[in-house]
This record gives C-alpha cells, structure tokens and sequence, in this order.
C-alpha cells in the first residue's frame, strides 16, 4: 500500500487544510486506495466507474479537489496492468499540475460547502505560443485551464499532435467526466468573473475575457440537455468515429506510438461498452434518433466485422508500421494488434449491434427533436449556441423564405444566359440529371478540384494579408463510412505541423457530386474557406488556446459559405454552370434554415423535408436525402452556415459604403480572420473597430 500521509500533505499543501477537513479529503484518499486494490482487469475496470462516481459526493467541493485524482484516471482505464498509482499522478510531480491547483481552487464557487483559496501568482504556462511577451494573469488562467482540459482529453491532444504518456488511451466516456469538464468550465468562468471583470486589461485580454464569459453561458444553457445528444448515428456516431480517429489522427513514427495504436484497439472494448450502456439509458427515457438511422448505424457495424481482420482500423495499423520502418517489431505487433481486436474490440462492436438492433425495433417514426422531453427548449437553446444570436426558429424560418426567393431570382438571370426554355424547376431537372454535369470517375473529380485549388492559392495574395502556412491536401472518405458519411467536410491541421488540413470529399456515388458544384464545394472546404481560416487560426499564438483550438459555428461556416461567393468577386465561376452550381450551394443554406426549423420546430416528417429540397433546389436525390437525414440528427448546425454569411456580407457592404476606394479587401478580411472565431455580434465590433481606424488614417 502507498503512503497516503505524503499525497495528503501534497492535497492540504495545495488546497488548505481547513478546506481538506471540510471536504473529508481524507475520506477520499481512503477510497481511492480501496478502488485501487483489486487487480482483476474486470474487477478494475468496475472500479474504475465507481472512483469516477466520487465526483458526485464531493464536487460541492469544485474542480480544485476532483482535478488531481481524474488526472490519474487515465492511467488506469485499461485494467490492472495500467493501474500505474495515484501518487505518481498528483501534481507534486508536476510543475504544471502544480500552478493549476493554486489556480482552480480559486474556482469554487461562494454557496459551495469549501471556501475558495487565494489566487495564487503562477510562472507562465508552458503551453506553446508565438509571444515572447510575458503573459497576463488572465492569459496564464486560460493557458492552465487549457491545459487542464486537455488532460481529461487523450483525443483532444492527439488532434493536437500532442504526443505523451496518453497517447494510448481514450477519455472514459462517463457521466462523472463529463460532470467534471463542465464544471472547470463554469467554476474558471466563474473564478474569471470575480477577478477580472473590472480589471484594467488589455484590448486582447479583454476580448478574451469577453469570448470565454460567452462561451461558457452557451455550454451553460445547453447542460440541461446533455443527454439528449445521439451517440450512434450517421453523421457523428461512435460506430465509426473511433475508427476515423485512429486512421485519420493517430500518427504512428515509431515502436513506442504503434505500441500506442494497439493499446487503443484494446481500449475500444471498454470505451464502446460504456458508451452502448449510456445509448441503452437514453433510450429508456425516449432519447433516440428516428427509427431509420439504425440501418446506417448497423451499416457501419457490419462492415467492420464482416471484413474480419482485413477491416479498416487494422489495415490502417499495418500499413503505418510499416512506414514507420519498424522492421523485426512488426510482425509481433500485427499479432498483437490481431488479438487485441477480436478479443476487445469485435466483441464491443458485436455488442453494440444487438443494442442497435433492439432499439430499432422500438425507435419512433417521428423526425424532430420536439419530441424529445422539453424538445422545444432544447431546440432554442441550440439555435441560440449555433447562429449566437437571438433570433427565434420562425424569424429564422422566414429569413429562410426570402433568401430562397432572391437566389431563385438570380438563378433565372442564369437560365437567361444559357438559353434555357423552360421553368426554373425544369432548369433544376436538367442539372441533376444530364450525363455533361457529373464526373465518370473519381480520379477526374480530383483532379479538378486539385486543379481549382491550384488556381486559388496563386490568386490569394490580391486578397488577403495573413496566408494560411499548412498545406493542403484533398482526401477521398474511407470505404468503411462514405456510405453513411455527409458529401464534403474539413478537418483542420496539427499546430506542429504533423498534419496538414484535409478536405474529405465524398465520392460513393458520383451522381450526388454534380460538377457544377465542385468550385463552390472547394471553395467552401479548402481555399480561401475553411482551410485558409482554421490555418490561420491554429498559428494565432498569441491568443489563448481557447481561441486557438476553439470555435464559433456561425463564424466558422459563415466564413465558409461566403467564400463561396468570395470565389466570383475573385474572377472565378467563368463557367455559368459553375456559377449556378455556386448559387445552388447558396440556396442550400438558404433551404436549411427552412428545413431544419421546419423538422424541429414546426414538425415537419423527413418526407416533407425532402419533398421541400426536392421543389426549391437543384440537387440530386440521393444529396437530398443524405442532407436531410444529416439536419434530423445534428439539429440547429444548419442554421449557422446562411446567418453568419449574412453577417459577413452585410459587414462587408457597410464598409465597402463607408470606405469607398479606400477600402481594401487584404484589410477587411484580416479584420475578420485574424481574432480568431468571434460570436456575430462581437465581430461586428471587430469590423466597426477596423473602418473607425481605415477612417482616422485617411
């Protein structure tokens, strides 16, 4: 048994004695040995469940008392072998760990049963930036929260490229955690608040304050809904997230990261076990996905176990150790990684089958989220996080109408142009079903899109100050999940460089990738989109990581979608095809604010959604459909991309009034990128501040 006498001085040390009495911590570290008695990887794991389950007896206590011993939670999740010890863990081994004790037992709140400590002066964060200034107090709060979080997180540091002792584990996936991450939200805000709400700051420091006090009252009005989230679906299910997370970012350079790769294969067990129980426990309280979601779910199952040990994630696992150059290591690691899948993970996946299965069976027909419990406060709560503003579902709906109107405007000037006879809806028959407007294959459509991508980014420098310094590459999705997956997405670069930004394109079926889209979709997904954005955003390294890592969904995708027609202002769209392709992308957005409130709100069946695109769009059936299916189970994200472009637009409209010749695109638009995602309102303020200054320099 270890000594608890010195992990208590370190506890009382950092917390205060007084505060440790009030807490029974004590109490805590004799259960923490007693879970850490057993050595049975069953009996651990069970354990493991119940040391988390303390959060709920002392987190009146905030996260100052809770955060030592989850940081050590890790170490354990995987069964006995890697029950490493709690000593090891407490941040007496730790600087770090060390300055964010003195930092988060600050947070607890006045009505809790502990006193809060003083705020302690802390030495700057080891978190990388870009400044060699010596960092604020408020800056150093944020670099140690940051830091905090990151450690209930082994997945978020990989996206990170951050490779450490945890590299080859995954969070726990429980109630408790998610307990904790919400509360060292709320208590740093709240700590944040007290301190430096009147402070002198500085003008970051102050928009920094100003953007993690929003962020964290947007994570506050959606707590109350945590359990109403879909963990398997087709959009973002667990049934096919890991797997991506494995191919997609787990890097493997040497023995030590494919050892990594196989201890996450073995976790898989566990990590899908608890999240099919929690899926089991929503749906005794009518939280489910609409009954046809199971067979796209099931889908992504069947192909992982139907290929045996030829499925994706071991493929993936050869073949990175043998880029690696592991040599003679190899072989016994492909054993090992055999076994650990079908003696972990298959099993897991064969369970989570039969769960699916039996709440297809049970699932409703029903399509929108107001039929979940409270489903309209749920709904609101979520259109306010997405757009960040207040506009309600029926203003939402009816910005939806009119924008539907004015596209189709524009798009009879284009019929026009091209000579067609016929009605607008006609014109949209012809587009989605003539052979001259989709790809024969799909090296051709990359090709083009490569092409396209070529021709923007020589063309960048006219139009922006800051460049994005990741490359870019363009990345069909896997085999195991195109079929369930959406027609386009980004996922952002590795702030070390590791990994380049990559734009998945979809192309299972090549009828639903129209080539008048593509420019519009490229423009949208690479650059000047959301691969110039997030680029940017990612080398900001002097903002919090917060702001860094973070993100605001109607800025981000209403960068996006006016990219798309940034693209024309540009000289591009020559083809008037592609430019009715761009408009049709355009009306899409306008669509879903249609649509989605229409599902959600004023309850519509997916039937009549689909029959809604099917009238007012271009777009193919199967896209039509796929889009519809994604708006039913990702409610409200829609809603972000068409109102946060209105913005940018309308902003840029205003300062092309106000600023005549003066104005200059390369200054509006670091304006905009270089504060990293803002709320509307707050960039607003950003663009304001930017004429105000273009004026005083005339």
């Amino acid at each position: 048994m270890r000594d608890r006498s010195s992990e208590y001085d370190i506890a009382v040390t950092t917390i205060g004695e007084n505060q440790a009495a009030t807490c029974r911590l004590h109490t805590i570290l004799t259960d923490v040995n007693r879970v850490k008695g057993s050595c049975d990887p069953k009996g651990s794991e069970q354990q493991c469940e119940e040391f988390l389950d303390f959060n709920g007896r002392f987190s009146q206590c905030g996260a100052a008392l809770f955060l030592p011993y989850h940081l050590a939670l890790w170490k354990f999740r995987s069964g006995c072998g890697k029950l490493l010890g709690i000593k090891e863990n407490l941040p007496g081994s730790d600087p770090m760990k060390v300055k964010f004790l003195y930092i988060v037992s600050a947070l607890a709140l006045s009505a809790n049963a502990c006193a809060p400590a003083q705020h302690a002066a802390v030495e700057t964060s080891p978190v990388a930036t870009e400044s060699e200034h010596v960092a604020s107090p408020l800056a150093v709060l944020f670099d140690e929260y940051d830091a905090a979080e990151l450690e209930l997180s082994p997945e978020n540091k990989s996206y990170r490229g951050i490779r450490d002792e945890s590299y080859g584990y995954w969070s726990s996936y429980t109630d408790a955690e998610e307990l904790l991450r919400h509360r060292l939200l709320q208590d740093t805000a709240v700590h944040m608040r007290g301190s430096y709400a009147d402070a002198d700051l500085s003008a970051g420091d102050r928009l920094s304050y100003r953007l993690f006090d929003a962020m964290a009252k947007r994570e506050a009005a959606l707590w109350p809904y945590r359990d109403h989230g879909y963990l398997f679906d087709q959009m973002n299910g667990a049934q096919s997230a890991f797997p991506a997370f494995l191919i997609n970012i787990h890097r493997v350079s040497d023995a030590a990261e494919a050892k990594a790769y196989l201890n996450r294969i073995q976790g898989l067990g566990a990590a899908l076990d608890r999240l099919t129980a929690q899926s089991a426990e929503r749906a005794e309280k009518g939280i489910m996905p609409p009954r046809w979601v199971y067979a796209y779910v099931i889908s992504d199952i069947q192909n992982l176990l139907d290929a045996g040990l030829d499925n994706a994630v071991l493929e993936d696992f050869r073949s990175k150790s043998v880029k690696a150059e592991l040599g003679a290591q190899i072989a016994p690691l492909e054993v090992a990684a055999n076994q650990a899948w079908m003696e972990s993970a298959r099993p897991a996946y064969q369970r989570l089958l039969a769960e699916m299965q039996r709440q297809q069976a049970v699932a409703s027909s029903d399509d929108g989220v107001w039929r979940l419990p409270n489903g309209a406060g749920y709904y609101k709560a979520l259109l306010a996080n997405y757009t960040t503003t207040s506009l309600s579902a029926d203003e939402i709906h009816a910005i939806g109408l009119r924008e539907v109107d004015r596209i189709h405007g524009e798009m009879r000037s284009i019929m026009q142009q091209v000579g067609f006879e016929g009605s607008l809806q006609d014109f949209f028959e012809f587009t989605r079903n003539d052979d001259r407007f989709f790809y024969p294959t799909r090296e051709a459509y990359l090709a083009d899109v490569a092409a396209k991508m070529d021709a923007m980014e020589a063309k960048l420098p006219e139009y922006f100050g800051v460049l994005p310094t990741d490359p870019l590459k363009v990345k069909p999705v896997e085999a195991f999940r195109e079929k369930s997956a959406g027609k386009a997405f980004y996922q952002d670069p590795a702030p070390d460089g590791s990994r380049p930004g990559t734009y998945y394109v979809n192309l299972y079926n090549l009828r639903d990738m129209s080539k008048n889209e593509l420019e519009a979709l490229a423009y949208h997904e690479g650059l000047p989109g959301h691969h110039l954005q997030l680029s940017i955003q990612t080398q900001l390294g002097d903002v919090p990581p917060f702001r860094r890592f973070g993100g605001v969904t109607a800025y981000t995708e209403g960068w996006g979608l006016y990219s798309e027609e940034l693209g024309k202002d540009m000289g591009f769209y020559t083809d008037p095809y592609s430019d009715f392709g761009r408009l049709g992308m355009e009306l899409w957005r306008a669509c879903r604010l249609v649509v989605d409130t229409g599902i959600h709100h004023k309850r519509w069946s997916r039937e009549q959604a689909i029959q809604y695109l099917t009238d007012n769009t271009p777009n193919p059936p199967g896209d039509i459909r796929k889009a519809i299916e994604r708006y039913i189970v990702f409610p409200g994200q829609a809603t972000a991309y068409m109102i946060g472009k209105l913005k940018i637009m309308e902003l840029r409209n205003k300062a092309q009034a106000e600023l005549g010749n003066d104005f200059d695109y390369s200054g509006f638009h670091d304006a905009v990128l270089t504060a990293g995602p803002v709320p509307l309102d707050i960039l607003e303020e950003n663009v304001d501040a930017w004429i105000a200054a273009q004026k005083t320099a005339r």
